[in-house]
């Protein structure tokens, strides 16, 4: 029998950050201060969820010449399933279970 661990509080700020626009490519800086993670933390959660299947990453051209390309992120269909099948909080402070 095989367990799924529930996912982290950055894994559900990460995602729930994602599923705000879906498909839309976001930056990791980005990430990272609308979900006030540290690099150190968002990014090797970025490259896990990536290996899940859970996002895609793309490097992106630079804007401004003389700057480096970026990595880009966005939700794949499994990731929005995933993230949509997270308990969602109850006003009241208690976990409730996706119907």
């Amino acid at each position: 029998m095989t367990r799924t661990r529930a996912a982290s509080p950055q894994t559900r700020a990460v995602l729930e950050a994602l599923m705000a626009q879906p498909q839309t490519w976001r930056y990791g800086y980005d990430l990272s201060k609308e979900t006030g993670l540290k690099s150190g933390t968002l990014y090797p959660l970025l490259m896990r969820l990536s290996d899940q299947g859970l996002l895609e990453a793309e490097w992106r051209e630079p804007q401004q010449p003389g700057r480096p390309p970026r990595h880009a992120y966005r939700l794949t269909a499994q990731g929005v399933a995933a993230a949509n099948a997270l308990p969602r909080p109850d006003p009241s402070g208690l976990e409730v279970q996706p119907a």
